[in-house]
């Protein structure tokens, strides 16, 4: 693995993210930067940030492998990796099969785009995958530097750890809510997680594999299920619910601060003090 993430990072969708937002990340002391959402295959905005800042490592997750082609991948990321060596980390994924009537032998077309990406010389520690379940998991730790799972907990971060073994990148995302009111944080979280992704099944067949129930799934979500998946309370107890991350073997997480309209900013102050990250 040749990008340094650091062990703490903010994963934000695209539509929220501008170079001005990435050079505050930076002074915070996180170490990437994940671009959320499915970004666009000229990864402007990639490169916008990266110009923007002198140190902070930045991550597509995902590159969409529905929309993007490899070849058009593949000539970002040179392009970027030429401006700015060591700093970039191409994330790509199969995405969901709701999104699109094409969507067909997933995993064959996974494996199809990442031997797209050798041909385009894409080395396998500039990549990485999105990857839920055992399968891809080990696929992941295969073909790039790792896994790149999302809308998971520490409980999965320990099995991933357990099927790509040791040496293999392992960087959850998990969303957080810097508030003290148990019902207010899930008012807060629960719309995020409901929709779309309790109507997603590669999100449901995961948390299903992972123990949840039906019942957990049903109607926006169980308050156990919610607590499980959105981190909330003040900065210290979320910053203890990351780190759970890296204490069940991941190597890096990135929070996403919800509501995401709002400026994460403040919040992610809030959170680099209680990590200590600077």
């Amino acid at each position: 693995m040749t990008v340094e993430l650091g062990r703490y990072g903010v994963w934000r969708h695209v539509g929220g993210l501008t170079p001005e937002l990435a050079v505050e990340v930076e002074a915070l002391g996180y170490g990437a930067i994940w671009i959320g959402g499915s970004p666009p295959g000229d990864l402007r905005l990639a490169e916008s940030l990266l110009d923007a800042t002198e140190r902070i490592a930045v991550a597509t997750g995902i590159v969409n492998m529905w929309t993007t082609p490899a070849e058009e991948a593949a000539a970002s990321y040179h392009r970027i990796e030429a401006a700015h060596s060591g700093r970039f980390l191409l994330g790509v994924g199969i995405g969901h099969p709701e999104a699109t009537s094409d969507y067909r032998r997933p995993y064959a077309t996974i494996v199809e785009y990442l031997d797209r990406l050798d041909a385009e010389k894409v080395p396998v520690d500039g990549r990485v995958l999105a990857a839920l379940g055992p399968k891809v998991l080990k696929l992941a730790a295969e073909r790039t530097a790792g896994a790149h799972p999302y809308l998971t907990t520490p409980e999965h971060t320990r099995e991933a750890r357990e099927i790509v073994g040791e040496g293999v990148l392992l960087a959850p995302e998990h969303k957080v809510v810097l508030d003290t009111d148990p019902e207010r944080a899930r008012a807060i979280g629960r719309p995020v997680v409901a929709k779309p992704y309790l109507g997603l099944r590669n999100y449901t067949s995961n948390l299903l594999r992972l123990g949840w129930t039906e019942e957990d799934l049903a109607d926006g979500g169980s308050d156990r299920l919610i607590d499980a998946l959105v981190a909330h309370g003040d900065a210290a107890a979320v910053a203890a619910r990351l780190t759970e991350h890296l204490d069940a073997g991941a190597d890096h997480v990135c929070a996403q601060v919800l509501p995401g309209a709002d400026d994460p900013v403040p919040a992610l102050r809030e959170l680099a003090e209680a990590l200590n990250l600077r």
